[in-house]
């Protein structure tokens, strides 16, 4: 065989032949393959010559040229995908160097619907023609073949799934990119506690877990396990500097500790690439986030009322804050339905002029208008928002004009950021106390407990989230710097959570990353949200991409399990995690975490239904009409009901 060979057909796939057939992605090499069921034959394919299955199919096995095929991809698709009945048996074949074994996996794609008997006889046509001395093992591609196949005996189909193959993956590119800075290494928390003051923006930082306290710096790198949702690295995403996970990095690299060095990630890489440099000139100058002063919608101070969180809409945010406002607009979206939703599977990607008819065949749906309706009863019928209410900024403002010693700190502030005063930190901390022990005016106290009463009876335990003006902004995430606090029962419990939630606009490292990006004090103001607390059974969080992949996968979602979304974004347990895609709706597990067993299937299904759900409301809220920038998504599900706590855009 020589290197132009287009077609290897019933030759033993040996190491050799595999590297020379092999295409790449990320850092994952594989080679396509089918199985002629009509002339009993193994194809190998030339990733070189050939992109798809499809176009291989066509012109070497029914002598069709791809542009025939791809006139009618949709059925041909069905045919080779679907149909029980088909002539090819489709698949990629993957090497892998597993805990220091070496071994090869076959995998379906996600829409294959073949049956246990389709991939037992796909296997052993396989294992024929693979090279003896290394293993086959069957990959699942979704929860649904997982569980055809549980049943089979491990001799007849040997497999491994996603996540046992995952969970010892040492090097993972949350966000690929470049930088040059100094190398700060930290073993412990308490080490970073003691040094996180002499942090700036040029370092680089090792260390087991980044927590979600760090300052905006160049880059991250986790040498333990972490999940891209954490909001440490939510944070690094939205400020896109480099950011990975490497088992074992701290260890290999303390010695460049306090080094300058040149940081690379790169999801086509096996590791970090990380070397020792001279002091590069560019340090001396500010960065451009310094530069480019983040700005602000004109925020609405003067008397509002309270009002419900279902009477809100997105151009509220000016008022209310961003979250309350997206809330709000959860609720509009669920009454009355939006055409938007459909916007991501309106738009030409890759070959295709637009993906509706997914969709069609998703809802047993024919036709656009028919779909929409299915849509807006998807997202009515499966999607619950807690009812609440939410406080305005002219309640924040009238509460701090209440007290002559906040003014008074207020203004010291003010002062000591202008100066650069080495205060700012301690009069910050004055700031808080004094929030926290100001009494609210009775006229307020009467607003809030009124609307709540009104709105919120029978709730036996809230949620007191923050809702500012400041966050979910571009180059300014604020994902985990204002407080919101849970499980509050108690009447005088509720008022001192508010106070609480104003607090946090004046956290030492609150203030600072706002003065590093200019956004002023007299700018910043905290609307609060006051909601029913849903006893969820599981709760987590959502992106509506694959931060992982996300140039290359454009249909998945990435869904994070835990007790409830504060243990996923706070890093304190490392979550379940899965990919969905919103295609088919398929999805297969990554990481049990630091979980004994995987969800089960009736909770899977839910998710399936919040993936799909989290693509029409990315649609939605999107910015412009290309559709496809993500949101972040907090959930919960109980009772076998999901509900949506918080919607932000992700990276931002």
């Amino acid at each position: 065989m020589t290197e132009n060979t287009h077609v290897i057909k019933n030759e033993t796939l040996s190491k050799a032949l595999f590297e020379q057939l092999a295409g790449k992605m990320g850092d994952t090499y594989f080679v396509k393959t089918i199985y002629d069921r009509e002339l009993k034959e193994v194809h190998y394919i030339n990733d070189k010559d050939y992109q798809f299955h499809a176009d291989y199919i066509g012109e070497v096995c029914l002598n069709t040229p791809k542009a025939v095929i791809r006139q009618d991809i949709d059925s041909f698709n069905y045919n080779q995908y679907k149909s029980p009945t088909r002539r090819f048996y489709i698949g990629i074949i993957t090497f892998q160097n597993h805990n220091k074994d070496k071994f090869f996996t076959f995998e379906t794609v996600e829409v294959d619907t073949m049956d246990e008997g389709m991939v037992v006889e796909f296997y052993t046509k396989l294992r024929a023609q693979i090279e003896r001395q290394y293993p086959l093992f069957f990959k699942p591609s979704t929860h649904q073949q997982e569980a055809m196949i549980s049943k089979l005996p491990i001799q007849e189909l040997p497999r491994i799934l996603n996540h046992e193959l995952l969970s010892d993956k040492k090097y993972v590119p949350l966000n690929d990119g470049g930088a040059k800075g100094r190398l700060r290494c930290f073993a412990t928390k308490e080490q970073y506690k003691e040094k996180r003051d002499t942090l700036e923006w040029y370092d680089i930082l090792l260390m087991p877990r980044v927590p979600d306290s760090i300052p905006r710096i160049a880059g991250i790198i986790n040498s333990h396990k972490t999940t891209p949702l954490s909001h440490t690295n939510v944070l690094a995403h939205g400020w896109g500097i480099p950011n990975a996970i490497q088992i074992g990095s701290l260890e290999e690299f303390s010695s460049l500790d306090g080094a300058w060095v040149n940081y690379v990630v790169s999801s086509d890489n096996l590791n970090i690439e990380l070397s020792a440099i001279g002091k590069p000139e560019e340090i001396d100058s500010p960065p451009d986030w310094q530069r480019h002063f983040i700005k602000l919608e004109t925020p609405d101070s003067t008397t509002t009322p309270i009002r419900p969180l279902d009477r809100l809409r997105l151009t509220d945010s000016f008022i209310y804050g961003t979250k309350a406002a997206h809330l709000g607009e959860l609720h509009h979206i669920q009454r009355n339905g939006s055409p938007k939703m459909l916007g991501f599977y309106s738009v030409p990607r890759g070959h295709r002029p637009n993906f509706i008819p997914y969709l069609e065949r998703y809802f047993e749906a024919k036709g656009r208008n028919r779909v929409q309706q299915q849509v807006d009863a998807f997202i009515r019928d499966n999607f619950h928002v807690p009812r609440g209410i939410s406080l305005p900024f002219s309640i924040h403002l009238k509460f701090l004009q209440s007290s002559p010693t906040i003014q008074q700190l207020i203004g010291k502030l003010k002062m000591a950021l202008e100066l650069k005063s080495s205060q700012v930190d301690s009069l910050c901390l004055r700031l808080q106390k004094a929030i926290k022990q100001a009494k609210i005016p009775q006229a307020l106290r009467d607003q809030i407990d009124n609307q709540l009463a009104l709105n919120l009876a029978g709730a036996e335990s809230l949620v007191v989230r923050s809702s500012s003006n400041a966050e979910d902004l571009e180059g300014f995430s604020a994902a985990g710097i204002y407080e919101s606090i849970n499980h509050v029962t108690k009447t005088e419990n509720v008022f001192n959570s508010i106070k609480k939630v104003y607090a946090s606009l004046l956290h030492p490292r609150c203030v600072h990353l706002l003065e590093e990006v200019g956004i002023s004090l007299d700018d910043c103001f905290m609307g609060v949200i006051i909601q029913e607390e849903v006893p969820c059974a599981i709760g987590g969080v959502m992106v509506t991409n694959n931060p992982i992949k996300s140039s290359s996968d454009l249909f998945s979602v990435y869904i994070n399990v835990g007790k409830d979304a504060n243990s996923v974004v706070d890093n304190s347990a490392l979550p379940r995690q899965y990919l969905y895609n919103t295609l088919e709706g398929q999805g297969k597990t990554i990481s049990l975490g630091d979980y004994q067993e995987d969800l089960d299937l009736p909770q899977k299904a839910l998710l399936e239904k919040l993936a799909m759900g989290g693509r029409f409301l990315q649609s939605h809220f999107s910015t412009n009409y290309t559709f496809d920038k993500p949101l972040d998504i907090e959930w919960a599900i109980a009772k076998n009901k999901l509900y949506l706590l918080q919607i932000r855009p992700y990276g931002e």
